[in-house]
């Protein structure tokens, strides 16, 4: 009998099985329908940032920073991450919202400062920037690969003693009463005390069949890599734009990856459009071309396409699910998985074997927070959905 079964091998579950296993928990079994980091994590635009309107998101994030840097020490494995620091542009009349937010982030351990100006001209040579626009500044802002970050992850769990089921879909949850006692899988039941669900869009679909309801809907997303051999040489910063609504960051010499804030509505992660039209690609491109104009000249050299697990305030749900006792829940990120995991990793295993998470506290992350009415709703949110 495994004593933890966690139901997908991307970076949260990885990241879940590693900090239980450092912490001695017992016997831990990681299952995935496909290979490690195979899922949405492969297919993540892999941003690594503090900028949020929610303080322990912001927490969460500077937590995870700290893991990230000591990622040699943390997983045995060389650094995952290539800093090119990061900028966030919000629309106009959200500047004091902007103020207030990077207040709170520097009060919460964050890098990161007020760009206005003259000073962002400096900053962003070669961009478009108003002449009284004001962003804020990431110099630790940077990237990485969800799929490498999730099998380093793995592996290192594995090393002190998890085990790793590739290959198993996982096909529902077993249930004793309301109690969740393990999960039943194509070659047949694995029984735990413990079932964490970790499978992104994938969740609302396993919970179901269990008879619970999760809000969390998918939405397909397009990222296109662009090709620019003429691409100033040097470090650039990678751009979270509300303005263009869209995003992009470096992707090694001449290559820059380019993503928008808004997706479509989409209900299977198993079969979906790999590769996004080469006109919605362009669309997307020359939008994010009005605030970097280099991209204009530069070559859309291919496209591809992954689904976010969306919630109705656009944050995670964490932690234990109350109509169904030994089942916890890490999904829901809408798009922010990647650049948190390492501290859910932390988070979910305190509050698994002491009960609370005492490096952050998520409680207001709890699954059942709609309906208690009680959604996220940050003072100064933004309006952009990518807060």
């Amino acid at each position: 009998m495994a004593e933890v079964v966690i139901v997908g091998a991307g970076v949260m579950g990885s990241s879940i099985a590693l900090q239980l296993a450092r912490r001695r928990a017992g016997g831990i079994v990681v299952l995935d329908t496909h290979g490690v980091g195979q899922g949405m994590s492969g297919r993540s635009s892999a941003l690594v940032r503090m900028h949020y309107a929610f303080r322990p998101e912001v927490e969460l994030a500077v937590a995870s920073l700290a893991l990230f840097e000591s990622w040699p020490d943390l997983v045995g494995a060389p650094s995952v991450l290539r800093r090119t620091g990061l900028i966030r542009f919000v629309r106009p009349g959200e500047v004091d919202r902007l103020r207030a937010n990077v207040a709170m982030q520097r009060a919460c351990g964050a890098t990161v400062e007020l760009v206005a100006g003259p000073d962002l001209v400096t900053l962003l040579p070669g961009w478009r920037c108003a002449g009284d626009e004001l962003a804020a500044y990431e110099p630790m802002g940077a990237y990485g690969d969800g799929a490498r970050v999730a099998s380093d992850l793995l592996a290192r769990a594995r090393t002190l003693g998890a085990s790793y089921r590739p290959g198993v879909a996982v096909t529902g949850l077993r249930r004793a009463g309301a109690r969740v006692v393990g999960v039943e899988t194509a070659e047949g039941p694995v029984a735990a005390d413990v079932v964490v669900v970790a499978a992104g869009p994938w969740t609302p679909a396993l919970l179901a069949g269990a008879g619970l309801e999760v809000p969390i809907t998918g939405e397909l997303h397009a990222i296109a890599l662009v090709e620019d051999p003429q691409a100033p040489a040097g470090p650039r910063p990678a751009c979270i734009d509300a303005v263009t609504r869209t995003y992009h960051r470096p992707d090694g010499p001449g290559s820059t990856l380019v993503g928008a804030f808004s997706g479509r509505p989409w209900s299977d992660p198993e079969h979906f459009p790999q590769h996004p039209p080469m006109e919605e690609l362009a669309t997307m491109v020359a939008a994010a071309a009005r605030r970097l104009p280099a991209l204009a000249g530069g070559g859309i050299a291919h496209g591809y396409t992954g689904i976010y697990d969306l919630t109705p305030d656009g944050r995670a749900l964490l932690g234990p699910v109350p109509d169904a006792p030994g089942l916890f829940l890490a999904a829901g990120f809408s798009g922010t998985g990647f650049k948190l995991a390492p501290a859910i990793g932390v988070v979910l295993a305190e509050l698994i074997l002491d009960g609370r998470a005492a490096t952050v506290d998520i409680d207001a992350f709890r699954p059942d927070r709609f309906q208690r009415g009680e959604p996220i709703r940050p003072a100064f949110d933004y309006e952009d959905g990518l807060s």
